[in-house]
């Protein structure tokens, strides 16, 4: 249903068609100036707006150009009893959804409304579909406010506008591909095409057929020719991502590429010229895989024109806020859902994370997160667990084995002491049945010097929640609340 206002002079009018759309189980409000409408208009939120177009003061035209400057959102209806095909004209330039002439039926309001409520519907669907749009296909970029990333976005701005070969060097899902998308886009070459080679995820054979073509013939199921990325991407850049993985044979086909600029395609014999650039990368030591004889030292020079080494994501931590929120929103838009925000609690568990698989990892939790989400905020229980635990597991130097299960309630709700306090009994309670607490000892302080025990024995935070009979997500806000390492 629908918040409708109508405005009209004539009082009987208001009076009339708002029997008639309350009946239909719509909320209505009525003004009887344009003046009276738009104070209305700045106070509540309409849906529908009803006009007289003839009005003493301010002009339903007058009226209607106002609420499309200030109230966009609102669906504009003009009723007169001068239908003239002028009068229509001049209403939908203003903004008007339909006109209607005096004087209509209930059926003849019903079947308006229901229109407008189903063009309503689906504009609403448009923009967020368009929302949706604009979000997901708008290049990923790289900004930052550490010093080390910031330097290494200085020199790929520097080094983009030349044909150099670069190298970039980093720790898996650390953003090596985008980085290159970023050079690219930033080159001479960005109306080229930019195409990306994954060297891990493909076999010898298939890799040199993937960079270089084959005829076909060439090999069993070579059925067709085929263009290799190289040729594809003429004019523009070719990425190789995990450059480290290449056979030794490919690599010496690769280096002769990079020093004549020319090659074969598997299976033929007609050399091929082609102009692109090559960017690198990989997360592997070059230098050492040169050393033990696995990596061309001719090729590693030949790849390592120009080296930036991407930090990892502890190096740069305080680039987490906002890639965790810019993250998150793309999680929800991609998944359809209502974007919500992080919980405070959340948020300082991703800071406190080490994050071992970099960007790729957090863009995977905050995927999760979103699917997973179901209040109005993402929370702890949203997270993997090996977040909540911070990095993995506490090092064991007590010398003893971890307690076996002992839930809170057994701590906090024991058998009564002696003096009014808590006495700890029963076979399993671990060498404290005369451990008593004073009656001046809360609860809380209770709870906290029990959780502090657990933590001290248990080898990691996952143990330990299993011990107290809680969740992750319970035990983090529990150690937080508490100060406990």
């Amino acid at each position: 249903m629908s918040r409708i206002l109508i405005v009209d002079d004539e009082v009987s009018i208001c009076t009339a068609l708002g029997a008639v759309l309350s009946s239909m189980g719509h909320q209505v409000e009525t003004a009887e100036s344009g003046e009276m409408a738009l104070t209305q208009l700045r106070k509540h939120t309409f849906d529908i707006m009803m006009t007289d177009l003839r009005m003493d003061g301010m002009t339903g035209i007058e009226l209607l150009s106002k609420v499309r400057e200030y109230f966009p959102a609102v669906s504009s209806v003009i009723m007169t009893a001068y239908g003239t095909i002028d009068t229509a004209v001049q209403a939908m330039r203003y903004g008007a959804y339909d006109f209607l002439v005096k004087p209509f039926t209930p059926d003849q309001i019903e079947a308006l409304i229901r229109r407008m409520e189903e063009f309503r519907r689906l504009r609403d669907e448009n923009r967020k579909l368009k929302e949706q749009v604009e979000v997901l296909t708008e290049p990923e970029s790289i900004t930052s406010s550490n010093p080390r990333m910031l330097k290494v976005l200085d020199t790929a701005k520097k080094v983009a506008s030349s044909d150099s070969t670069i190298l970039i060097t980093g720790e898996s899902g650390t953003g090596k591909t985008l980085l290159a998308k970023v050079i690219h886009d930033g080159s001479p070459r960005a109306k080229g095409p930019f195409a990306v080679v994954n060297c891990a995820t493909l076999s010898e054979n298939l890799l040199e057929s993937e960079l270089f073509g084959h005829v076909r013939g060439s090999f069993t199921g070579a059925v067709k020719d085929k263009v290799g990325r190289l040729q594809v991407a003429d004019t523009g850049t070719v990425f190789l991502d995990e450059i480290g993985e290449i056979s030794p044979a490919l690599q010496t086909k690769l280096l002769r590429f990079l020093q004549e600029r020319e090659f074969e395609r598997v299976g033929d014999t007609r050399t091929i010229k082609v102009d692109v650039r090559i960017i690198a990368a990989t997360n592997k030591d070059l230098e050492r895989e040169v050393a033990q004889g696995r990596f061309r030292e001719d090729l590693y020079f030949r790849l390592n024109v120009i080296e930036l080494q991407m930090p990892s994501l502890r190096q740069r931590k305080e680039d987490l806020p906002a890639l965790a929120d810019g993250l998150l929103q793309r999680a929800f838009v991609a998944t359809g859902r209502p974007l919500r925000p992080l919980h405070p609690e959340a948020r300082e568990a991703i800071l406190a994370y080490h994050w071992p698989g970099n960007i790729r990892e957090l863009k995977n939790a905050l995927e999760r997160a979103a699917i997973l989400c179901s209040s109005d905020v993402v929370g702890l229980e949203d997270l993997p667990d090996r977040v909540l635990e911070g990095g993995g597991a506490i090092a064991l130097s007590k010398g003893f084995a971890p307690p076996a299960p002992f839930t809170p309630s057994d701590m906090l709700y024991g058998s009564a002491g002696a003096n009014g306090g808590l006495a700890i009994t029963g076979s399993d309670s671990r060498g404290l049945q005369d451990f008593k607490t004073p009656s001046d000892v809360s609860l809380e302080e209770l709870e906290r010097q029990h959780i502090q025990q657990v933590l001290s024995s248990a080898r990691t935070l996952e143990e330990a929640a299993t011990t107290l009979g809680i969740n992750l997500s319970t035990l983090w806000r529990k150690r937080r609340r508490y100060q406990l390492d």
